[in-house]
């Protein structure tokens, strides 16, 4: 029993065992609902059912956006097949900076600053821009976090 000074374990950090995704069947999914699509984390936009074919099954035709690039992904999908739904979290944060390198430093309700996130480009990104630059209103950022990826995807001015 001497030796229990060498296996000491040290875990830097735990999610709980959380999974990006969960099974989900198809015929359960819902427009403005996520599914993955080829691998990617996707926001339903458009949902078809086909009949029942001479082998029993109806189809579900999927069309999506992809919610990090705004890519449009289709799928094809047996109703009672599991598709994989992404977990995917919103949270709110504070704009504390933008940094010369475009990452955004933020600040969540307790206080933890988050520096890993970058401006987006285009009319998001300017608005962001925009609300900071008027520096007599505070601006909360809304981050999309799923599958290991996150974006600003919004923002707006802070309550007082």
């Amino acid at each position: 029993m001497a030796d229990d000074a060498q296996h000491e374990h040290t875990f830097e950090s735990a999610d709980a065992g959380a999974s990006q995704t969960y099974p989900m069947q198809c015929s359960a999914l819902r427009k403005n609902g996520f599914v993955v699509i080829k691998n990617r984390p996707c926001k339903i936009v458009e949902m078809t059912t086909s009949k029942t074919g001479k082998h029993g099954h109806a189809k579900v035709h999927l069309v999506a956006i992809d919610i990090f690039t705004s890519k449009k992904l289709e799928e094809l999908c047996p109703s009672t097949h599991n598709m994989n739904v992404p977990n995917v979290r919103r949270q709110e944060y504070l704009l504390v900076d933008i940094q010369d390198d475009g990452f955004l430093s933020l600040m969540s309700d307790d206080g933890t600053t988050k520096d890993d996130v970058k401006l987006p480009d285009g009319e998001i990104g300017d608005k962001i821009q925009k609300l900071f630059d008027d520096s007599e209103k505070e601006t909360n950022v809304i981050v999309l976090t799923a599958m290991g990826e996150e974006c600003a995807i919004d923002a707006k001015e802070a309550p007082k």
